[in-house]
């Protein structure tokens, strides 16, 4: 079934088109028919199974069917979403759909300043992407009213529940008009979420698709039990594989280092995780997204909301806490059909914790004792290592301003709170989040503001026992990379088991 089957107009049809999107996925089938329709939806799916595309084009298609003129801090449309990184991909995918259509968005969100977004409010926009916090901070000062809004968009409801943020989604739904459309999008159904539908959805249709509960046949999933002295080297033979990886930790504490203990052993490699600000955020996303660094490591922060092609293997370097965030960090891989490995590294004191999370999250992984060279591991991940030269922090550069002062990303203040261009962060070079097809998006370029020399090097890795250099101050504050050539291979080996020893703080 084509798009135009459903009832896209031929218009956006056509931007698809030019994407490389040209079959509807399973949750967009179901539910655009009724949003087109103008009716209010419940759509569950798991991520990657193309939910930007099932709300964003009957938005697009509603706004462009009654042209009205932009009123200043009136927006037309609202998208609520849990995370800055969503909404920021969100607005991407919505980009060169609101181009052919006329329309103009902004992104609305903390941790960069809010005088852009003020700006652009006042301007006019037909559509607002949003995470609550900031979006009730500028309602409560006045700058935008929600009582134009003739379409309003919940994404990952679920997360929005895990983070706290429904009484605010409450305070932000109440202030829509109670005609306009609604539509929810949630991975999972449950109390909390049931709140929102029968408050603010009239006579909804339910549709569902690759749940979140639902098996995913093109991904494989293995657990590695490893020896404390293992951990580490199994993880970096991992990543030092070709293609893109994504590794989850439990702590921000524990993906900052393990990210340094990858670059100082040669794996390119950024962090992602709730400490950064809105600017080292965006250069690392746009680190990974181009490839100058092909492994993330994250927290659960980036088990939702991050949309990127190709992750061929997600590996939990910490087995998270309950099955629902392994099943939503295992959707950065094998989405909208592509083929995906899933590995979950396994202590001794960890066995029960796994086997009960497995059994929770509906899978039968592959289980598996292994140590650095075992064969599993070139299977996991084929490819030749490569441990050729890693990303190294470097202090950005101090401005003058006397002692005490630290240095700041262009447009951003001192504690970090402030960030990006316009208020736009940079835009990524992905597609739609969870959209199938090849993303064309505009991107920024990767590693603004780092250092331009690369030094290859053809060394294995030295020790990662997080000795590599520090800089950027405390978390949080400005970061540049540079790429480092590394060597020592046999002080790797030896030399991590330090880095094993606070697994707990993992």
């Amino acid at each position: 079934m084509s798009f135009g089957a459903l009832g896209v107009p031929s218009s956006l049809a056509g931007v698809l088109a030019d994407l490389g999107i040209t079959t509807p996925t399973p949750i967009q089938a179901a539910t655009l028919p009724d949003s087109l329709a103008g009716r209010d939806v419940l759509g569950r799916g798991r991520t990657g199974s193309g939910k930007t595309y099932a709300f964003l084009l009957p938005l697009v298609a509603r706004l462009t069917a009654a042209p009205k003129r932009r009123r200043a801090g009136h927006p037309r449309a609202l998208i609520l979403a849990p995370t800055r990184e969503l909404a920021t991909q969100i607005d991407t995918a919505l980009a060169p759909l609101a181009t052919v259509a006329g329309l103009t968005s902004q992104t609305i969100f903390g941790g960069v300043g809010q005088n852009p977004q003020v700006r652009a409010l006042r301007a006019g926009v037909d559509v607002v992407v949003a995470t609550p916090g900031r979006l009730e901070d500028l309602m409560g000062q006045g700058h935008v009213v929600l009582d134009a809004v003739e379409i309003t968009v919940l994404d990952e409801a679920d997360h929005m529940a895990d983070l706290g943020f429904l009484p605010g989604v409450r305070r932000i739904m109440d202030q829509t008009p109670a005609r306009g459309q609604r539509l929810l999008f949630s991975a999972t159904l449950d109390g909390a979420i049931n709140v929102l539908v029968k408050r603010f959805l009239t006579s909804p249709r339910t549709h569902e698709a690759d749940s979140a509960q639902s098996p995913i046949s093109t991904m494989a999933h293995h657990v590695l039990h490893v020896a404390p002295d293992t951990h580490l080297p199994v993880i970096l033979d991992l990543a030092a594989a070709p293609g893109r990886k994504v590794v989850f930790t439990r702590t921000k504490h524990r993906a900052k280092k393990l990210a340094k203990q990858l670059n100082s052993s040669g794996v390119p490699a950024v962090e992602l995780h709730g400490n950064l600000s809105q600017g080292a955020r965006t250069r690392n996303m746009d680190d990974f997204h181009s490839g100058r660094a092909q492994t993330l490591v994250a927290t659960d922060i980036a088990a939702r909301g991050i949309h990127v092609d190709d992750v061929a293997l997600v590996i939990h370097a910490d087995p998270p806490v309950e099955h629902k965030a392994y099943l939503h960090r295992s959707g950065r891989t094998a989405r909208a059909g592509a083929a995906g490995t899933v590995v979950t590294m396994m202590l001794d004191d960890q066995v029960r914790d796994v086997r009960d999370l497995t059994r929770k999250a509906g899978i039968r992984p592959t289980t598996t004792r292994v140590a650095p060279g075992h064969p599993l591991l070139a299977e996991l991940a084929p490819g030749e290592r490569s441990y050729a030269a890693g990303l190294v922090r470097e202090p950005a550069p101090q401005s003058r301003g006397g002692r005490g002062s630290r240095a700041s990303s262009p447009g951003s203040s001192s504690d970090g709170s402030r960030g990006g261009r316009g208020g736009r962060p940079a835009r990524s070079g992905t597609g739609a989040g969870g959209a199938q097809g090849r993303g064309r998006g505009r991107s920024s370029q990767a590693g603004e503001g780092s250092s331009a020399g690369r030094r290859a090097g053809g060394q294995a890795p030295r020790a990662a026992s997080g000795s590599s250099r520090r800089g950027g101050g405390r978390s949080g504050s400005t970061t540049v990379y540079s790429t480092s050539s590394s060597g020592g291979a046999a002080a790797f080996s030896a030399g991590n088991r330090a880095g094993t020893r606070r697994r707990r703080a993992g």
